[in-house]
């Protein structure tokens, strides 16, 4: 088994020996095991606080090795609203639950919670089931919550 021990930022040149498809649960990971779509196992053993995005790369512990980090799809709630306001009103009262959140622009996105589905909802928001990579914001102090 490959150990992985280094975090890399993502690099169109590099050459890489596996794609490791992850959720962003998956992505906040340290130390964990896991199996690229071909078999091949892994182990992470990164700094504490690591969280990996869509496009970086992990090398393997004797240099060898570079593994893509892609964001794999998972169902997820995705937020539209007829303004930005509403948009913005969304954002601060999920933040004030203190709800990994994709922002973009033109929506929200967020884990399936039929609790906060309903009260998007009801602030006017049009929210869609999908599945999709799923990028939440790392948090201020470069970190997630």
């Amino acid at each position: 088994m490959l150990t992985f021990t280094k975090h890399l930022p993502a690099n169109p040149d590099a050459i890489v020996s596996f794609t490791l498809q992850m959720t962003a649960d998956d992505r906040t990971r340290s130390r964990h095991r896991f199996e690229t779509e071909t078999g091949e196992k892994l182990h992470l053993s990164l700094p504490r606080g690591t969280v990996l995005r869509d496009r970086d790369l992990l090398q393997s512990e004797d240099g060898s090795c570079l593994v893509l980090v892609s964001a794999k799809p998972e169902p997820v709630l995705t937020a539209r609203a007829s303004s930005p306001l509403r948009l913005m009103r969304a954002a601060y009262h999920l933040g004030n639950r203190h709800v990994a959140l994709e922002i973009a622009d033109n929506y929200l996105r967020l884990s399936p919670d039929s609790v906060l589905q309903g009260m998007l909802e009801k602030m006017g928001l049009e929210v869609t089931e999908e599945i999709v990579p799923f990028q939440p914001e790392m948090g201020a102090y470069g970190h997630s919550h």
